[in-house]
């Protein structure tokens, strides 16, 4: 539903939980940790935002490898496209334990026919949230795009999130594949 004065979207039953610190309003989920099987393209929304919040490995949910020079991301390799590629980039996967990422890179499909990349990163604020942006509708909100919005951007608002976003900065590349 909208709320009043084009404010933004919300649930008709909202409860506490839906929000965020900041307002932002989060996609639902059901939780049953320790079921199910892998989908490596969608990651939980809960575990996926406590992952990027702790800065977890995205599969084991252990701390994530870190050294001098920086925290492991596993990314698909775009570098063609983007020059200065991951520099700057955002990102939305969780990063990675140094045995879950061997461990990934063999069993992730999309990681096996695009290409990845394996890099550290020294600095990865939180830079938002990726979710369903939508728009002012005659009778109900509609979709318009899903992309990263910053938490300072007005849209916000009117976004359905489902990932928070890092940015990734001073990145060392340290495997491609």
């Amino acid at each position: 539903m909208m709320l009043p004065n084009g404010a933004g979207i919300a649930y008709q039953d909202e409860i506490l939980g839906d929000r965020d610190s900041r307002g932002v309003l989060w996609d639902r989920a059901t939780t049953n940790p320790g079921r199910g099987t892998p989908r490596f393209a969608r990651i939980h929304v809960h575990r996926q935002r406590r992952a990027m919040r702790k800065l977890l490995c995205q599969v084991c949910a252990g701390p994530a490898d870190h050294n001098h020079d920086g925290t492991l991301w596993l990314i698909p390799d775009r570098t063609r496209h983007w020059p200065a590629w991951p520099e700057g980039m955002l990102v939305a996967e969780p990063p990675l334990c140094l045995p879950c990422a061997h461990t990934a890179t063999r069993t992730c499909p999309a990681l096996r026919a695009e290409g990845h990349l394996i890099i550290r990163a020294r600095e990865h604020p939180i830079h938002g949230v990726d979710g369903t942006h939508y728009r002012e509708g005659p009778r109900s909100p509609a979709p318009v795009t899903s992309e990263p919005v910053a938490f300072d951007d007005p849209a916000i608002r009117w976004t359905l999130a489902s990932k928070l976003v890092r940015t990734l900065r001073h990145c060392t590349v340290v495997a491609n594949r």
